[in-house]
């Protein structure tokens, strides 16, 4: 964690909705004229689009049914910690990009589902903000979750999050309901031991509930919409968290537990402006203090 130098770091599975978190922070950032510079977790992918193909197709050939994104030995955990750990000292620090479309690679000049060369995080931000699948793993080798100074973990129900997976992938990247299920039982194993502890790590974590029939995803015409769902936030440390606050400013909201609030879905917007822009003021005020005692 760093005073002069924070980070923040959104994590989930794919599917889970940390795109959507992610938008709110923009505008968070835009609101409070923060410069943020954006990580976001595929970049630390260790295979492009078409090497992945042809690990993986060799892994299935040696009988290995279960090679997937999310784990270590398909992503460069070292790496993206180094970066972490060089942005907390010094601000700066070697990442890139990777382009998941056709509009992301013209600039570049690439094709899509390459990598850009690596770089250095320019000197002249204020935060860096992290999304992606691997924001808080921990392992025998490697720390990542010690590291930012706000961690939100974003984890719908597994069968909502199988029906964003679903929708998603068939719709905007033309899969079969066959291949998208094939690649969520591929990544089980990973996901239990790589991605389910890392919300042991966060400090927020959003969690959404559907309040209709989820109970078979892989037949789902549709993701249930915002208002037929609701919102569980839970808070590792519930601290300085002004509950009373969030309860009088979003209608129809509860506490489930001494550190849970309950919000319609449709309201989880308004609850992360909320509860993030304070986090956002204290952030920037400690590193105004720590910059101007050099």
């Amino acid at each position: 964690m760093s005073a002069k130098h924070p980070i923040i770091a959104i994590t989930g599975s794919s599917g889970a909705g940390t795109t959507s978190v992610t938008r709110t922070f923009d505008q968070i950032f835009r609101r409070e004229k923060v410069r943020a510079v954006v990580v976001e977790g595929d970049s630390f992918h260790r295979y492009d689009r078409e090497e992945m193909k042809l690990k993986q197709a060799e892994a299935e050939h040696d009988g290995n049914r279960h090679f997937s994104h999310f784990g270590p030995e398909n992503n460069l955990f070292t790496e993206l910690e180094q970066l972490f750990h060089s942005y907390g000292e010094t601000g700066t620090g070697r990442y890139r990009k990777y382009l998941h479309d056709d509009d992301e690679a013209a600039p570049h000049r690439q094709k899509p589902g390459t990598f850009t060369p690596w770089e250095r995080v320019p000197e002249d931000s204020d935060l860096m903000f992290y999304e992606g699948l691997h924001g808080a793993v921990v392992t025998e080798e490697i720390n990542i979750a010690r590291h930012p100074d706000l961690l939100i973990g974003v984890v719908p129900v597994i069968n909502l999050e199988w029906i964003q997976k679903l929708w998603r992938d068939k719709s905007k990247r033309g899969y079969s309901t066959e291949a998208v299920t094939d690649t969520i039982l591929r990544r089980m194993p990973d996901y239990v031991h790589y991605i389910c502890p890392q919300f042991t790590q966060t400090h927020v974590n959003f969690q959404r509930v559907p309040c209709v029939d989820t109970s078979n995803p892989f037949i789902a015409r549709d993701i249930p919409a915002a208002d037929e769902s609701m919102v569980v936030i839970r808070f590792a440390e519930p601290k300085g968290i002004d509950f009373q606050y969030l309860l009088n400013m979003i209608h129809n909201s509860f506490m489930s537990r001494a550190n849970t609030i309950v919000v319609p879905g449709g309201r989880m917007e308004i609850a992360m402006q909320l509860i993030f822009t304070p986090f956002i003021w204290r952030m920037m005020e400690r590193r105004q203090r720590s910059l101007g005692a050099l």
